[in-house]
């Protein structure tokens, strides 16, 4: 039996969230031309605050307790929630991920990329692999599948190809709230008919956090950044999806 059930959002409330996506997707974009060699972490984040000040919107991350921030920055063995630091310089080789937030009319939207720095051909595969497992998980977010069938696309696209997903860490619902209900994970942690069912009007972060090397996680030193175990790449890639009777449509591309 299914434990509990996704609240759907209304045609209406999916509208504003489209709106703020869109958004989002042209901070986003910009976004990208910021990660190059000799910039900082400090120069995505400043910015992002300019961008989304000018969207008419305001910063998700900043709306967490005792986050300062409008992004999360991270660099090759940074997995996640990297406060963005002016020392944290982009190098030839790195591999860099931003994770950023828009609340627009009384809506989150969460986007995620990740760019390799003149990456060699076994990076930039890590990083394909990634995006492709994404846009796969993406097509599963229908109308009477369930969070299952996201979860298993995203780890089996990525395992098959010899990486490791984190599991210490999920996507997730969002709406009023920045984390809502259902968590989504980006691997298979239970029976398929133990997990959510997906309904008209979900919306969710469908968020893939992979690892070169083992999926285990440790927290650093500055009580946010979230590293690899064993000190090897990781990558983020995410999107926010509204579950249509149409299909999947993705908020913030």
């Amino acid at each position: 039996m299914q434990r509990s059930k996704i609240k759907p959002k209304s045609k209406k409330e999916i509208q504003l969230m489209s709106e703020g996506g869109k958004r989002l997707s042209e901070v986003k974009q910009a976004l990208k031309k910021k990660v190059r060699i000799g910039n900082s972490a400090w120069d995505v984040e400043e910015a992002a605050v300019k961008l989304i000040k000018k969207s008419g919107g305001t910063a998700s991350f900043k709306m967490v307790p005792n986050y300062s921030w409008a992004t999360c920055v991270n660099v090759n063995e940074g997995v996640v929630h990297g406060i963005p630091k002016k020392e944290t310089v982009f190098n030839k080789g790195d591999v860099v991920s931003v994770d950023v937030g828009l609340y627009y009319k009384g809506y989150h939207t969460d986007t995620s990329f990740t760019i390799g720095l003149q990456v060699n051909k076994k990076v930039n595969k890590f990083l394909k692999t990634g995006e492709k497992a994404l846009d796969a998980a993406i097509k599963k977010a229908v109308v009477g599948n369930r969070i299952f069938d996201i979860s298993k696309k995203m780890q089996d696209n990525t395992v098959s190809n010899g990486y490791s997903v984190v599991r210490a860490l999920v996507g997730h619902g969002i709406g009023k709230e920045l984390h809502e209900f259902p968590h989504v994970p980006c691997y298979v942690g239970e029976k398929r008919e133990m997990t959510p069912l997906l309904v008209e009007g979900a919306t969710i972060a469908i968020e893939l956090m992979y690892n070169v090397g083992e999926s285990e996680v440790i927290l650093g030193e500055d009580g946010w950044t979230i590293y690899t175990r064993d000190g090897t790449i990781s990558a983020l890639f995410e999107e926010t999806v509204a579950v249509t009777a149409s299909g999947p449509l993705v908020l913030t591309l």
